[in-house]
């Protein structure tokens, strides 16, 4: 599957769509330098360092107030991130929001790719009729845009992380089955798989032993893509008011939480919102490195 395969999505906020073109887009900036793939394997080194550590350790407290010391800049008294307006460290919180947002988003792509190599694989093996139908459910779902979809659930669950993964993975998952049946017909065509129907082998086993090993490859660009764009929908869903509930430090909420700050006190919107561009930025180029060493046809951008 190419960049061209996932950019066919008619919704510019699906999350495969913005993760290819956050990693397509960095990468023609930089005239597809091999640098940028040793910048990508850092940013996302980076981020994965934050997400363990932060589920284990913050140097202090992220969810104690202490009103007195609210808006300290960067250095100040130990914080070195400086602190939000409650006075609650940012660094500490910015650990702490790591772990979920980058945990969530995995959840998010993982659920759909599961559920999209699934159906995309009983759609592929069907009759045309059963094929057809899955593919207009598909397109009824996809007909909405995937932030409003998601934004309608989310809100209709309750304010949680949880509803966030629930709300993504609903509104994602056709565009995930529709690539992947896209994969799967194109390689039920290759000779190797005819000979295997022509020597008895049933549908099941088919799709099982001959079709779905040989399209794993597109199927995990899809995913990587997927993770850089997730991350970005998640941020935005928190930040719209749909996140986790306060005092919780995901990333979008605690952008949400300074923007009436941003010309007295940056800090509080700069740094998780710097967290999110290096998030973004660094799977998707990841993506973007995967897809072209899996298939060097494509060439990079």
């Amino acid at each position: 599957m190419t960049g061209a395969g996932i950019s066919s999505l008619r919704d510019p906020l699906r999350p495969a769509v913005v993760g290819a073109r956050i990693g397509g887009g960095v990468r023609r900036l930089f005239r597809g330098a091999d640098a940028v793939d040793t910048v990508a394997y850092a940013l996302v080194g980076l981020v994965l360092l934050f997400a363990v550590v932060g589920l284990f350790w913050q140097p202090m407290d992220p969810y104690r107030a202490v009103p007195a010391d609210a808006l300290l800049p960067p250095g100040t008294d130990g914080h070195l991130l400086g602190t939000d307006t409650s006075g609650r460290d940012m660094l500490s919180r910015l650990l702490a929001g790591a772990g979920s947002t980058i945990l969530a988003a995995v959840a998010v792509v993982a659920l759909t790719t599961l559920i999209g190599v699934v159906v995309a694989g009983i759609a592929a093996m069907s009759p045309r009729p059963v094929d057809e139908a899955i593919m207009r459910l598909c397109d009824i779902v996809m007909a909405l845009p995937a932030m409003v979809l998601a934004l309608g659930i989310a809100a209709a669950l309750g304010p949680s992380l949880q509803s966030i993964v629930v709300a993504m993975t609903i509104a994602a998952w056709p565009g995930t089955t529709r690539l992947v049946r896209g994969i799967l017909r194109e390689t039920m065509a290759a000779s190797s798989v005819e000979a295997a129907r022509v020597m008895g082998a049933s549908r099941l086993r088919v799709m099982v032993r001959h079709v779905l090993p040989n399209s794993l490859d597109s199927v995990y660009v899809q995913a990587s893509m997927e993770i850089s764009g997730t991350i970005v929908l998640i941020a935005g869903l928190a930040y719209l008011g749909v996140g986790a509930a306060p005092p919780s430090a995901d990333w979008g909420s605690m952008v949400a939480a300074g923007q009436q700050y941003i010309t007295t006190a940056w800090w509080v919107t700069a740094v998780p919102g710097l967290a999110i561009t290096a998030a973004a930025v660094g799977f998707g180029l990841l993506g973007d490195a995967i897809r072209v060493r899996l298939d060097p046809t494509v060439g990079r951008a």
